[in-house]
């Protein structure tokens, strides 16, 4: 046999071992995580249920589930042993940053807001100064002598009138 037949089953077995072996890290780093289980830790099982570890056997568990509810499960069953912080953050809601226990973000706005004082200053500000968008108002046209302006606004809706309406034909002449 030459090497190039013997080489795919050297890769073979050596990917398998690979595997195999990483996995049995996995397990044996689920072992000791279980194993050093202690009551008072937050848990969650494989099924997806949080409790709280209240004795520890050899190959059983008894958790705390809420008040008044003791569980017994098997150690395998543990899915995960959490921290306290994120127990409490999962379990009870409670975000703990260390980061920002001083800057914390209000519920409303109106701390992120002037006081009323100066936005009622601010508003009055902002209504003395017009800002200019382009269009002409017919308040800041010049002012005209008032016949020839009502000559000039009855005789400007006429023409639009005529220059907004199709002409009506008879539709012979333009459609040959």
């Amino acid at each position: 046999m030459s090497l190039v037949t013997l080489l795919p089953f050297i890769v073979l077995i050596g990917a398998m071992f690979l595997m195999t072996r990483s996995a049995k890290k996995k397990q044996q780093a689920a072992a000791n995580m279980r194993n050093d289980m202690q009551p008072g830790s937050g848990v969650r099982t494989i099924g997806g249920m949080y409790a709280t570890v209240k004795e520890v056997g050899d190959d059983t568990v008894l958790l705390d589930a809420g008040p008044g509810v003791d569980l017994l499960f098997a150690k395998n069953s543990i899915g995960a042993v959490l921290t306290d912080d994120e127990y409490n953050r999962i379990v009870h809601g409670i975000e703990h940053d260390l980061k920002s226990d001083s800057d914390v973000v209000p519920d409303d706005t109106s701390s992120l807001t002037d006081s009323d004082e100066s936005a009622d200053e601010a508003a009055a500000a902002s209504d003395e100064k017009s800002v200019d968008l382009g269009k002409k108002d017919t308040a800041e046209e010049p002012a005209v002598d008032a016949p020839a302006k009502a000559d000039a606004e009855t005789a400007e809706p006429a023409e639009a009138k005529s220059d907004d309406e199709p002409k009506k034909t008879d539709g012979d002449s333009e459609a040959k």
